[in-house]
């Protein structure tokens, strides 16, 4: 069980912090949930104590990983699939497994796709999203504000990134 404090990962939504762990009565039946914020974006969400698991919930990773995730920026984007339905499923996949180096794979393909080729609306708001997630748990994991890690990541993978929420079409 995760204490007050606790800096954890919600797959799809980013890493948060738990503000607190309330009693609540849904449908006449009393649980335990989560009061998670969540640093970027300003967003509280409640996770049931007992779905944890089944969610996905994790700790934020440590400072050495980050480093690593925050490397992995200077490699090679992955061979992306020329099919939109194909590619856009297997980055959900991506996204959707909680995996901060998963999620920063998706934001390295979809960056060099833009630069080559532009990107579809969905795959805006999908790099959007990603990048919001992957900055969420970086900001936790490294003690540092967002503008800070969005300018290293942007430094990594060279000029041309628009911070979050600048993305074309937002």
């Amino acid at each position: 069980m995760y204490a007050i404090g606790d800096k954890v990962v919600y797959p799809m939504h980013g890493a948060g912090v738990i503000d607190s762990i309330e009693e609540k009565e849904f449908l006449g039946q009393k649980s335990l949930y989560y009061v998670l914020r969540f640093p970027v974006g300003g967003m509280k969400v409640m996770v049931p104590v007992d779905n944890v698991v089944e969610i996905g919930i994790r700790d934020v990773i440590s400072d050495a990983k980050a480093e690593e995730v925050m490397d992995s920026f200077s490699l090679k984007a992955d061979e992306s699939n020329d099919n939109w339905n194909k590619r856009y499923r297997d980055n959900m996949f991506k996204i959707k497994s909680g995996d901060i180096f998963e999620v920063a794979s998706v934001v390295r393909s979809l960056v060099s796709r833009e630069r080559e080729r532009g990107l579809s609306m969905g795959e805006r708001k999908m790099l959007s999203n990603a990048r919001q997630i992957l900055i969420s748990e970086l900001v936790l994991a490294k003690g540092a504000e967002p503008t800070e890690i969005e300018s290293r990541i942007n430094l990594t993978m060279g000029a041309g990134i628009a911070p979050i929420g600048a993305q074309r079409g937002d």
